[in-house]
């Protein structure tokens, strides 16, 4: 088949809600939740797990859906979080299964609600994080489950994350220092003060070291940290004498993932993110069943496990490939009966979807860096036009498998380019923290680079690339259009920040604890105000001679609509061809599958008229 009698897949096919996400096995076994379209909004769905045809919507949200929610250890509650319109106000819900009784627990104005614990072994309790007193920290509640009662069981005195052990209780806390760095403070029994314990010096401190989880007994707290070594590595800490034993390392990769045992809570295996996704195993017997069930999935794709059944006899299993939908399974384990489920996005099986593929390059400094391309289906990979897709974070990665902007952009007849530049995460602390101080700089032309690597071996078109993201991929296709604007045709940004320096002055709230380690990895306003005005897409609007599209949710408290008006005002005085969407009732991203389909479907028409794509009609 050639590319031109590929089928267009409908917009509305790839940026609708998925018709089944998040699937749940509730503790006992007995039922199956996921998250399904109601009336085009994502609701909390439930029914028996051996006939998942028969589930019934148990939530009615008419908003922007229901994204985070859970079955409680009780097996009568079901939980969720809900916030309004993407204003990031957590609030948590919770729904008797029995009677269908909703009711808000946390019923708090201008006020942000985390989960920070509960398991099988408090069923009816949960440990809350509410930021009620004072919004920059987060005090440790107790939820009573069964009448809903809040209790304050820790004062936050400036710590921005908790280390809570299985019994719901607070062993310890982390707050950011000076430098950037973390420390780690743990709890002295009886007089339950925190006393310093472990330094993460700031090098260390994002992503490559972080606490993970305790054993059953409370003896033991598992680490992931990258301090002595290059990547974060799986360390087993005894509480008592502090000593650390290395459990699993990959001496350029961090560790991505764990698989627990769920009631000893000892990890089985250690996943790592290299191009794919790889796992050393800890105990053999996990490792003979996981790979005789690999062995029976049979088809290419990253495998995910749900043990969530508290007898540890039902997994959930879910298999991701790149070029389909992801497929849900029930495996039984003592009778190995595998059963299929579902897939995600059924609508996609009548479509041939293109396949994701690793590459690599060396950077013009020498750095190795890694990424992503995925080519339309039925062409060779030859002179095409290419859209390069900006992650956001930055501190995070694309990884392999299924992306709708990779299958919206191929089918469309443009290759997409996804790079893991310098600050990426997985990829080591010395990859990270080779983008300090680097907005605009190198870790801009990491991207520059691979376009370059890709044009080299005739891959794709140089003189037609667009560049486009999302958060931080917005600030790059800002950044790109700004600061070199003879790359791209032209530029898609998505709640990107223009400029650095009210991007920092304006962060949430909660945010506040942290700010020091955007000072360390972005600058410090009070003294780098130069640098940070410098390395703002908006000093530089003036240069920018390409069409811009700009889009942006009103209501988002990470990168406030100032960002986005700032850009497109200048755009405007300068005469700048552009375009700008606001969406009154989004924050940071899209949620509204209408909002999505407005959004694509100018994006759509952007770049077939900047580059020569294809376009829905």
């Amino acid at each position: 088949m050639t590319f031109e009698a590929v089928p267009l897949i409908p917009r509305s096919v790839l940026f609708a809600d998925p018709s089944y996400t998040s699937p749940q096995i509730s503790p006992d076994g007995t039922r199956l939740g996921y998250l399904a379209p109601r009336d085009g909004v994502l609701n909390v769905y439930v029914g028996p797990l051996n006939d998942p045809s028969a589930a019934h919507p148990l939530t009615n949200d008419r908003g922007q859906g229901i994204r985070w929610y859970g079955f409680c250890a009780d097996d009568r509650t079901l939980f969720y979080l809900q916030d309004a319109d993407g204003d990031e106000n957590w609030r948590l819900h919770l729904l008797d299964l029995g009677s269908g009784e909703q009711r808000c627990v946390t019923p708090f104005e201008q006020v942000t609600v985390q989960v920070l614990e509960h398991n099988r072994f408090h069923p009816t309790e949960m440990l809350l994080g509410i930021n009620k007193d004072n919004p920059e920290l987060h005090d440790v509640y107790r939820l009573d489950l069964i009448d809903g009662s809040l209790t304050k069981v820790e004062a936050n005195p400036g710590f921005f994350g908790w280390l809570i052990d299985t019994d719901l209780a607070v062993r310890g806390a982390v707050a950011m220092t000076e430098d950037g760095g973390h420390q780690l403070f743990r709890r002295d029994e009886p007089a339950g003060e925190f006393i310093p314990w472990l330094v993460i010096p700031p090098e260390d401190a994002i992503a490559a070291t972080n606490h993970a989880s305790f054993s059953r007994s409370g003896e033991t707290m598992y680490l992931l940290s990258s301090v002595d070594a290059n990547a974060g590595r799986l360390l087993a800490v005894d509480m008592a004498s502090g000593e650390q034993t290395v459990m699993a390392e990959d001496p350029n990769y961090d560790v991505d993932g764990l698989e627990w045992d769920p009631l000893t809570r000892a990890p089985l295996a250690v996943v790592f993110a290299k191009d794919r996704q790889y796992r050393t195993f800890l105990d053999p017997g996990f490792e003979s069943e996981f790979d005789q069930l690999k062995q029976r999935l049979g088809a290419d794709g990253e495998i995910t496990l749900d043990r969530s059944e508290r007898d540890d006899r039902i997994w959930l299993v879910s298999l991701a490939p790149s070029d389909g939908p992801v497929s849900y399974y029930r495996y039984r384990r003592d009778t190995t009966e595998l059963t299929f489920l579902f897939h995600d996005r059924p609508e996609l099986s009548g479509y041939q979807l293109a396949r994701m593929e690793p590459f690599a390059f060396t950077a013009r400094d020498g750095l190795r860096v890694h990424g992503y391309v995925t080519y339309p289906p039925g062409v060779p990979a030859r002179d095409l036009l290419a859209v390069l897709d900006v992650h956001g974070g930055p501190w995070g990665r694309n990884t392999w498998g299924y992306d709708v902007d990779a299958q919206w952009l191929a089918n469309r007849g443009y290759a997409c380019v996804q790079v893991n530049f310098r600050g990426s995460t997985g990829y080591g602390k010395a990859f990270v923290n080779a983008a300090n101080k680097q907005w605009g700089r190198t870790m801009q032309t990491d991207l520059l680079d691979a376009i370059d690597h890709l044009a080299g071996q005739g891959a794709i078109d140089r003189g037609r690339v667009a560049i486009m993201g999302g958060s931080y991929g917005g600030y790059a296709a800002l950044a790109g259009a700004a600061f070199t604007p003879d790359v791209f045709r032209c530029a898609i940004d998505l709640c990107g920040p223009a400029n650095l320096l009210t991007l920092l002055a304006s962060i949430p709230p909660y945010w506040r604890p942290i700010a020091r380690m955007f000072h360390t990895r972005m600058g410090d306003p009070e003294i780098e105000q130069d640098m940070l005005a410098e390395r703002s897409p908006l000093s530089a609007a003036d240069q920018i001679k390409i069409p811009v599209l700009v889009a942006q949710g009103a209501n988002d408290v990470r990168v406030k609509q100032a960002e986005a008006e700032q850009i497109v005002a200048a755009m405007r005085r300068n005469g700048v061809p552009h375009e700008y969407l606001l969406f009154e009732d989004e924050g940071h991203g899209l949620a509204r599958p209408e909002n999505r389909e407005r959004y694509y479907a100018a994006a759509e028409r952007f770049l077939a008229e900047q580059l020569g794509g294809r376009m829905e009609p």
